[in-house]
């Protein structure tokens, strides 16, 4: 019978000491799960983070109270992580923030209890932000697994600015593949909006586009699980009001919001008109989103002789 947490649980400092030992090569990452009865999948999520074998890992698990089984996987794997937490929240970026407070990686980010990383993706992250030290915040190829964990849709390599998120040409920055340094999360407030029971990744993104250019990287770091009982998936359009309301309170702060704000209930105005919508996409939003202005991030990628590197 599964034992029940009556308030907290967090795994020894002693243990957490003697399994992670800082390294003088890569930086160290603090990687938060939060997890609420997902124990269908979760077991999967942990074992891809320990998979990596990388050399300085701050990695902390947050459940909520979970009653499906989840801690028996926890605490299957207690030993080989820094540390977890099982108590109430207020779902899951109240769960991020519990996590971080309790993490002192310099690089941050976060895989939620159904999403995996790729193979070597915490290689790739360590190794971007110790061989950049000007970049600030990056994120990966878009991927998606299907339910039973198989990858089987790479996108190409994104490119945003600031300007170009809030104008409404992508709205989808992968969180499984972004990554940041705690200096970024320090500027930008230090926190996860908790309020939001959905969207806060993207409020996030929001603030943090305040203080620091989004780089792409041409590498595969990790990848969101098509499930039936994502959250996101089932209430997309309440996620995208959500979306939207952020965004017009960001144009209140920008000097370009008035001309944004047109832009953005001309391009909605369009898109409601079904024959119209792809040839508008096609014919301006896309070139648009491509177009190689002063505000374009150049991408990170790697070769043999330069080793992670920015180009056009």
């Amino acid at each position: 019978m599964t034992e029940q947490p009556s308030k907290s649980v967090i795994s020894s400092e002693a243990r957490k000491v003697s399994s992670l030992r800082p390294t003088a090569t890569m930086p160290r990452i603090a990687l938060v799960t939060p997890v609420f009865n997902s124990g269908k999948y979760v077991e999967q999520t942990i074992r891809s983070v320990l998979a990596q074998n990388y050399p300085n890992l701050d990695y902390f698990i947050v459940d909520g109270g979970s009653t499906d089984g989840t801690l028996d996987i926890i605490r299957k794997y207690e030993d080989q992580i820094s540390g977890w937490l099982s108590e109430p929240d207020n779902g899951m970026y109240d769960a991020l923030n519990k996590g971080f407070e309790r993490t002192t990686g310099e690089i941050m980010g976060w895989i939620s209890a159904t999403d995996m990383l790729h193979p070597g993706g915490l290689a790739v992250v360590g190794s971007v932000f110790r061989g950049l030290p000007g970049v600030e915040w990056i994120t990966g190829r878009p991927t998606l697994y299907n339910e039973e964990g198989q990858v089987y849709n790479v996108h190409p390599v994104p490119r945003w600015s600031r300007i170009r998120f809030l104008a409404g040409f992508n709205r989808y920055i992968m969180q499984e593949a972004t990554y940041w340094r705690r200096s970024l999360w320090d500027k930008a407030g230090g926190r996860v909006d908790a309020a939001l029971r959905m969207a806060g990744d993207f409020e996030l993104w929001v603030r943090f586009f305040r203080h620091a250019r989004l780089y792409p990287v041409d590498a595969l770091i990790g990848g969101f699980r098509m499930h039936d009982d994502s959250l996101g998936l089932q209430r997309m359009e309440e996620c995208h009001r959500i979306h939207d309301q952020i965004i017009r309170t960001e144009l209140e702060r920008i000097p370009q919001g008035s001309l944004l704000k047109a832009f953005r209930a001309f391009n909605g105005g369009i898109k409601k008109v079904p024959f119209l919508r792809y040839a508008w996409w096609r014919l301006l939003e896309r070139p648009l989103y491509t177009w190689h202005g002063p505000d374009r991030p150049l991408v990170i990628r790697y070769d043999a002789e330069k080793g992670w590197h920015l180009e056009s």
